[in-house]
């Protein structure tokens, strides 16, 4: 008899796990998205999955829909299956399991907006810099001698 590395709290939790290939699929289809709608006061898009569970993101996030009116918005269609969210008003399209992970639009795209919000300025960081820069700022780098590069 092999004594368990989890807690008895975990071992139960995983007996409770279904643990054949119908129930994955049954999982997977608990994130299908069954309604969306965009809240005009909150400046947020909900949307609803299967399993009851919710999410809301800004729309300015999202490629295809950073500049559109609130009734462009509104007019939202969800795919057949639940695994897509349309506006066919700005032909824009995302999946329900991008928008779960994180994924706004496509890799030029998340790769751009990732780089805007790096250039941000703000007060706090300047006032950051300027507090940095009373303590001598960044170290120097060290020139690389023949003897540390080989």
């Amino acid at each position: 008899m092999t004594e368990s590395k989890y807690p008895d709290w975990v071992e139960t939790q995983l007996k409770d796990l279904p643990h054949d290939r119908n129930s994955q699929s049954q999982a997977l289809d608990a994130m299908h998205a069954v309604s969306a709608k965009y809240d005009a006061r909150k400046k947020l898009i909900h949307v609803v999955l299967q399993n009851g569970s919710s999410f809301s993101f800004p729309p300015h996030l999202a490629q295809g829909l950073q500049n559109a009116s609130p009734v462009e918005l509104a007019h939202i269609q969800i795919s057949p299956k639940g695994t897509g969210i349309s506006w066919p008003l700005l032909d824009a399209n995302l999946t329900v399991e991008g928008l779960l992970h994180g994924v706004f639009g496509s890799r030029a795209w998340m790769r751009a907006h990732a780089a805007k919000a790096g250039s941000v300025r703000s007060q706090a960081k300047a006032s950051a810099a300027r507090a940095n820069g009373t303590r001598g700022g960044r170290p120097r780098k060290l020139p690389v001698t023949s003897a540390q590069g080989t």
